[in-house]
């Protein structure tokens, strides 16, 4: 995959900037402001995975494989 939580910022700075162009009508800045509001809700989404994943990668730091069968299995396997 190729986009990463850098990529993200600088999607939200950029978005930001869009909305502080003040050369925009009444109607473009509705269309920012919502626009706006859905990236905030995917960035939302973005950012608790990765400090989910953040939690987990620590989780097994500190306590190894035998955290292992209390955890979720990822990607399918059964059993």
């Amino acid at each position: 995959m190729k986009n990463k939580l850098s990529d993200l910022n600088n999607h939200l700075f950029a978005q930001l900037e869009r909305l502080s162009d003040e050369g925009m009508t009444p109607e473009q800045i509705e269309q920012e402001v919502k626009r706006a509001g859905a990236m905030v809700a995917v960035a939302d989404q973005i950012s608790s995975n990765a400090e989910l994943s953040l939690k987990a990668a620590k989780l097994y730091a500190d306590h190894g494989d035998k955290v292992l069968p209390h955890l979720p299995q990822i990607g399918g396997a059964s059993g």
